[in-house]
Parts: C-alpha cells; sequence; structure tokens
C-alpha cells in the first residue's frame, strides 16, 4: 500500500488558525464592553471626588471668615480622560513527530488612564458684583419653590423684616457687640409652623420692576394662633391674612413689608458664626469675641446654632459628613447632624445661584494627572 507523504506543517498551521479565531472571539467582546465598564467606573470615582472637594472649599472658606482670613474660590474648570486599551496575543506551535504538535499561547490587555484638570480661580467684577449684591427676591423664591422650608431660606438669606433685624451685624466679620435676632427668628419660627399646617399661598408677582414675595392665608388661617402671633410681630391687625415683601414698599400700604436680603458673601459671614474655634485660638485673640452690653460672653449658638454647627477638634474626625484641616485643627460637619447638612446644601445652592452665571476666571492651571 502506497501512502502519500503530508505535510508536516500544515497540522500547525490549522491549530494556529483556529486558536487565533478563539483569541479573537475571546478578547474582543470584552474589548467592546470596556469603554462601558470604564465610563461606569470612572464616572462614579470623579463625581464623588469633585463632589466633595467642592464641599471642602467650601467649608473652607466659611471657616477663612470666621478667622477674618480671605475667602478664595479654584473652580474645576474641566476633566479631561483620554483611555489606551492595549490588548496583545501570541501563538506558537511546534511540530514534533507525527502529528503531535505543542501550542504556545499568550494573551495579554491592560488599560492605560490619562486625566487633565483644568483649573480657574473665580475672579473679576462680575464675580466680584455677584458676591457682595444682595440676593434678588427671585431666587428666595426659586429656593422656596425647591422644597426647603421657609424658615430656614429666611433666617439664612434676609437681614430685615419691617422691624424685625436678623442679626445684621452678622452679615460681616464677627461684631463685637451681640446681635438683636429674637424678634425675627420667632416670626420665622412661626411662618415655619403655618407652612406645615399647609394653609398659605406663596407667589411672586413684579410691581413695576419691584419683584415681591406675597403670602396669601386662607381664611381659616385667622383663628390660628400663630398668625395672630405673626401679624403681631409685623404691626398687622390679628386676622390680616395677606403681606408682602418687598424691597420698596407702599407708604399708604400696611401690608407691604420693606425687607432687606443678604449677599452671598453676607450669607457667608451669617454661617460662619457657626464655627466653633478651638478654645486657644480664642484665648490667643485669632478670633473676635462677641459679647452682650453687660460685658458675658455671647454664644452665637443661639443664632445659628440649630440650624448650621461646625466643630472642631485637634484630630481627624471619625463621623463627619465633610472636614477639612485648617490652622493646625480639623473643622467638620457631624454626619448625623441633619440640620446643618441640610443648611450647607443649601448654601451650595444659594452660591451656585449667585456665582454660577458670574464666573469670570483668570489664567488657567491645567494640570496632566497621568504618569
Amino acid at each position: 500500500m502506497f501512502l502519500k507523504k503530508s505535510n508536516s506543517s500544515r497540522p500547525g498551521k490549522w491549530i494556529i488558525l483556529k486558536f487565533c479565531v478563539f483569541i479573537g472571539a475571546f478578547v474582543l467582546p470584552g474589548c467592546s464592553g470596556l469603554g462601558p465598564s470604564t465610563i461606569k467606573g470612572n464616572r462614579y470615582s470623579y463625581n464623588t471626588t469633585l463632589q466633595t472637594s467642592n464641599d471642602q472649599q467650601l467649608l473652607l472658606n466659611l471657616i477663612r471668615l470666621k478667622y477674618r482670613d480671605t475667602p478664595y474660590f479654584l473652580e474645576v474648570n474641566s476633566v479631561a480622560a483620554q483611555f489606551k486599551f492595549r490588548a496583545d496575543a501570541n501563538a506558537d506551535a511546534t511540530a514534533q513527530s507525527g502529528l503531535k504538535t505543542i501550542l504556545g499561547l499568550g494573551v495579554g490587555a491592560s488599560v492605560e488612564e490619562n486625566p487633565t484638570v483644568s483649573y480657574a480661580p473665580l475672579q473679576g467684577e462680575q464675580f466680584i458684583q455677584r458676591f457682595l449684591s444682595h440676593i434678588p427676591l427671585q431666587n428666595i423664591f426659586l429656593l422656596t419653590r425647591s422644597g426647603w422650608s421657609f424658615e430656614r431660606i429666611l433666617r439664612v438669606c434676609l437681614e430685615r423684616v419691617g422691624s424685625l433685624k436678623n442679626a445684621p451685624t452678622a452679615s460681616g466679620p464677627t461684631p463685637k457687640i451681640a446681635p438683636v435676632y429674637e424678634g425675627f427668628k420667632k416670626a420665622a419660627n412661626l411662618i415655619r409652623k403655618l407652612q406645615l399646617k399647609d394653609v398659605h399661598t406663596l407667589y411672586l408677582e413684579t410691581r413695576g420692576n419691584t419683584p415681591e414675595l406675597i403670602f396669601q392665608f386662607e381664611k381659616t388661617a385667622s383663628s390660628f394662633s400663630e398668625l395672630q402671633q405673626l401679624n403681631k410681630l409685623l404691626g398687622l391687625p390679628p386676622e390680616n391674612l395677606r403681606f408682602v415683601l418687598t424691597t420698596h414698599p407702599s407708604d399708604d400700604n400696611p401690608q407691604h413689608i420693606r425687607v432687606e436680603t443678604r449677599s452671598l458673601l453676607g450669607v457667608m459671614y451669617y454661617l460662619s458664626h457657626g464655627v466653633e474655634s478651638p478654645e486657644e485660638d480664642r484665648a490667643g485673640g485669632k478670633v473676635t469675641l462677641t459679647r452682650h452690653s453687660s460685658g458675658e460672653p455671647f454664644d452665637w449658638a443661639v443664632v445659628t446654632g440649630d440650624i448650621l454647627k461646625i466643630h472642631s477638634q485637634s484630630s481627624r474626625p471619625q463621623q463627619a459628613a465633610i472636614s477639612v484641616n485648617y490652622r493646625n485643627s480639623w473643622f467638620f460637619i457631624d454626619d448625623s447632624d441633619l440640620e446643618s447638612k441640610s443648611t450647607f446644601s443649601l448654601l451650595a445652592q444659594i452660591f451656585s445661584l449667585q456665582s454660577g452665571n458670574a464666573k469670570d476666571m483668570g489664567p488657567q492651571l491645567t494640570l496632566p494627572l497621568g504618569n
């Protein structure tokens, strides 16, 4: 019997070809899912990191104001991340005696990330004007429509309603004399109680070029003690069901009540009084001590303590929602302090409203973060 001599290299070539097809079937599907999986993981990381960084910067500037240091804001202007995928596969076959073939297979893949971050300081005439200009009533109305309580918004954003003063001296560096705040705080609390009873309507109107916030109460509310007390504080008849907050009231209409709002800087100064500085800093004259007219120390917690508390300690806090290290101390908001976390979140929204459309960027600093 005659046998045709076969080409000993052909089986090896076919095996290599088959394994190359196998490698392609294995590697390429992985590549097709690489992009989405990379975005899923990295977008979350960038999102949480930027959010934490923004909160830390805002908290840092509140502490700076407490110490009469200059606030400064450096915004992340852009984040660009490039990903490079590199995959290689190799196969080799060695034909030995007969048709026996030994196949060597190697598969390698790697992903390289090269992020670039651009920073820009918030500065310039437009930003300063928005930073120092008073919050318009339109923005206050917008905040009320976002679900925030009237009490929190009014106490943070307003300096005065009629004759009721909301610690106007707190809209700047810590004063030496105790502020006037009791009547306003009580009125804001009464408005909150009426808000929870759902017996009012709040709407915004414009008279000429002047925006007006109008509080309209239902007839059934006239018998509520909260509304009667509120009217008394505002100098209105006990049964009054309507009043208007405006920056330009009508002299002949007692229902039109003059209101003065804070600036963004004033809001930050006001909330900076919620910073509890270390005892050694107070004793060393690094922060202003406020006193009553009698000379007794004034506790700012009675003004802002129920809406914002920023604690301090020498060691890094373990249960902090947000914390920063400044002047060799750790300052933080406790993670279980929901009132302080809410007020801090409100501050972040006010900051965005007041400065978001007025960013006059200075020179940008671009940092490549890859290797």
